[in-house]
């Protein structure tokens, strides 16, 4: 993949960083797929959350785009210490996450994954993830999970895709959170046989697909998040599963 000069990543430095990371993140979540919440600035154009003070934040950022528009690419990433501290996990408002917190590993969760329309199947995602490896190394995280969404808020589409990573990318026993009741939708609509894998496997968003090369797992059950316009599902990697050449392609050069 060719690199691209331009392009760098940090964890936001200042809240100029911040700010025009909230801006990428409204035009991806807002205005390009029909989210929306009760902290989001619609006058200004930035998408935050109340969690978002207790996040790390991971910025792609391309040094040939002005002041303010620089940021192209963001994670979020909040470690145990800073969900203890704080509101909790993101995550544990759509999954019980007592079958991964009890095991007292060190564990992180991923979130607000969004690269800018006109840069997506670059190597901004690669720089992204090579950062991301760095800073799990560097913390001592051991488990990678969070929230990952289908578009739209309808599961009957969504029947074999969803169904494909129940049976063949549900997470052990030990990582196996499980959606919450309130909007649990089942994973298991149609049996092994009952769906094409290759058409399902094209129907799972890109960034669920980069998850499973890497070992992610799914936990039981999706959830309806109506407010973001989107069908949740949540994947847990542990970092111990990973392959080789998985660490390779995303870890990037030390």
């Amino acid at each position: 993949m060719q690199a691209h000069p331009t392009l760098t990543v940090r964890l936001a430095a200042c809240a100029e960083d911040r700010a025009a990371a909230e801006r990428l993140r409204y035009e991806v979540f807002v205005a390009e797929l029909g989210g929306d919440g009760p902290m989001v600035d619609h006058a200004e154009r930035r998408e935050r959350d109340a969690f978002d003070p207790y996040f790390d934040h991971l910025v792609l950022v391309d040094d040939s785009r002005p002041p303010g528009r620089h940021v192209v690419g963001a994670y979020r990433i909040m470690r145990r210490e800073a969900a203890d501290a704080g509101l909790g996990f993101y995550s544990a408002g759509e999954y019980d996450l007592a079958a991964l917190l009890d095991a007292r590993r060190g564990v992180a969760e991923l979130g607000r994954s969004c690269i800018a329309r006109e840069l997506r199947g670059g190597p901004g995602m690669f720089l992204l993830w090579g950062a991301l490896s760095r800073y799990a190394e560097r913390h001592g995280i051991e488990v990678l999970f969070g929230v990952a969404s289908f578009h739209g808020t309808d599961p009957a589409p969504l029947a074999a895709p969803l169904s494909l990573l129940h049976h063949r990318h549900l997470a052990p026993p030990a990582l196996r959170v499980r959606a919450r009741p309130a909007a649990f939708v089942p994973m298991d609509v149609l049996p092994p046989d009952g769906f094409d894998p290759k058409a399902a496997m094209a129907a799972i968003p890109p960034l669920i697909r980069a998850y499973l090369r890497v070992g992610g797992r799914v936990g039981e059950g999706a959830y309806v998040d109506r407010d973001f316009n989107t069908i949740d599902v949540c994947v847990v990697m542990d970092a111990a599963g990973m392959t080789a050449a998985a660490r390779a392609v995303y870890g990037g050069r030390r």
